[in-house]
């Protein structure tokens, strides 16, 4: 092993080294500034055409975001989103080759009351980013998490979206706005900025204590995630904006997608990974960053002075096993070190994802946290069922200790051995033996399977913000109703015919 140590990995590592006059390879005239991946060394004037075009294109190709439409940045400080804003605003300057033709705003979502930083603390970093906002001319708003308690019901709702566009609409848009004079519209009346709101301190404790109730970390970092996103849509439908722009970058998403895959979101990748994101109708989310690694964004801010503020996180100064968003993330990045085409070959997976369109209508279909299709009315014969049964099976206790009767019960149809029309005998004092889990509690039945981990991680339920639970009981009141008076309903023979 010292041997091929020695002979082997010593001048294969000497000769991918990047060499000091080593040309770009895209002019053939500059040296090379920058080395992206084996073989693409880029030099600055090259690299910075090379990043503009790539986030173009990620747009152009899409076709979403019309023109004159209002588009709302979610900007958290980091490099990925600061950039994402850097882009933004190279693309409506004066000397933009294509401009861009939407209409810009900024929200900021400050945390710092979620992972305990001090008032000063907080308004330091507002400050900061105020100062960044400031610069780039577009309005901005910088909302605390502690809103997100006062938000309405409404916010967890899929609203009527727009009527999909014809196939020659977004050429139509284009010519109208150009004839409009639409460009001067785009970078006009723009400095606006709209003061935040004071925080009370009852509102931080209250949203500490929120939190404070899961028992794990990886149970908060996805109950942080869920509240600031209904407070993001909450935000751009209070002000207007059709479309919410979010930062999310290559390497970022091929982590999101293997934790997803392991927290049981499987049935969600393509809304939590895709381009664009439909599950709140009116509000469209993008992700234009998905197709830069993290390493591309990290040179280009570094090379083109691109400033970015840190914020603290949950995970913040935690071990790599705290939670399974941050093991993944340093599994994956580990990964990468050795192997450079390991997020590039999780991402090309998470781009053949498609959501199954129909699954779930505006009403109570919908997870009443993600919003997303409730993945739960599987089969028998499923993998989600098979995962109920180990569940009950594990929590079954051994017959010399006092037998409890399971939460769960399953029904006479479900018996785990049904044999010309008898049951196993075993649904008596404890129930069948493996009887599948057919129905959860009030507040879990609302929920998709992986959402149901995270509350079962809590230890009250109560302490969820009043718009959750003033939809949940508006949902189960709806269900209740509509299950006393089912003998008096027409049964739908459509799909019979």
């Amino acid at each position: 092993m010292c041997q091929v140590e020695e002979e082997y990995h010593g001048p294969l590592l000497r000769e991918e080294l990047p060499s000091v006059s080593r040309q770009c390879v895209k002019c053939k005239e500059a040296s090379a500034a920058v080395v992206i991946r084996a073989g693409d060394a880029y030099c600055r004037g090259c690299f910075k055409e090379y990043f503009i075009h790539k986030f173009r294109a990620m747009l152009g190709k899409n076709r979403l975001i019309f023109p004159g439409e209002k588009v709302l940045l979610a900007v958290s400080g980091g490099p990925s989103s600061c950039s994402m804003l850097s882009q933004v605003q190279e693309g409506l300057s004066q000397n933009a080759h294509k401009k861009l033709r939407f209409l810009p705003g900024i929200v900021y979502i400050d945390e710092g009351g979620a992972v305990g930083q001090s008032v000063e603390q907080r308004r330091r970093t507002v400050e900061e980013l105020r100062a960044v906002f400031r610069a780039t001319g577009f309005p901005f708003l910088m909302v605390p998490l502690e809103q997100v308690l006062d938000l309405p019901s409404s916010v967890v709702l899929s609203a009527p979206g727009a009527p999909e566009q014809e196939a020659g609409a977004y050429k139509a848009a284009v010519d109208h706005f150009l004839l409009s004079d639409g460009i001067s519209g785009v970078t006009a009346g723009q400095q606006q900025e709209t003061p935040p709101p004071e925080v009370q301190e009852a509102h931080t404790h209250s949203l500490q204590r929120l939190l404070g109730s899961a028992r794990t970390l990886t149970a908060r970092e996805e109950l942080l995630n869920i509240l600031r996103q209904h407070l993001l849509v909450h935000t751009a439908r209070s002000a207007g904006y059709s479309k919410l722009m979010l930062g999310d970058s290559c390497t970022r998403l091929a982590v999101k997608l293997l934790s997803s895959i392991s927290l049981g979101r499987g049935a969600q990748l393509a809304h939590d990974t895709g381009f664009s994101d439909s599950r709140y109708g009116d509000t469209i989310l993008v992700r234009p960053m998905r197709d830069y690694s993290a390493k591309e964004i990290a040179y280009y801010n570094r090379m083109f002075s691109v400033p970015s503020v840190f914020t603290a996180g949950l995970d913040t100064k935690t071990a790599d096993k705290s939670s399974i968003q941050h093991l993944t993330e340093s599994f994956v990045i580990k990964l990468q070190a050795d192997f450079p085409s390991t997020v590039s070959t999780i991402y090309r997976t998470s781009e053949k994802l498609q959501s199954c369109k129909g699954s779930a209508s505006a009403g109570g279909d919908r997870c009443l946290l993600c919003v997303c299709a409730l993945d739960t009315a599987a089969e028998n014969a499923s993998a989600f069922s098979a995962t109920l049964i180990s569940e009950q099976l594990s929590q079954t206790k051994s017959p010399g200790e006092s037998r409890q009767a399971p939460e769960w019960t399953a029904p006479a149809s479900q018996c785990c051995s049904i044999v010309g029309g008898e049951l196993c005998g075993n649904r008596g004092g404890g129930g069948c033996s493996s009887a599948k889990a057919s129905e959860p509690p009030p507040l879990r039945s609302l929920l998709c399977y992986s959402c149901q981990l995270t509350i079962k991680d809590m230890s009250s339920e109560e302490v969820l913000p009043q718009y959750i639970l003033s939809e949940a009981e508006r949902r189960l009141r709806r269900s209740q109703l509509r299950e006393e008076i089912r003998d008096f309903l027409l049964e739908d023979e459509a799909d019979e015919g």
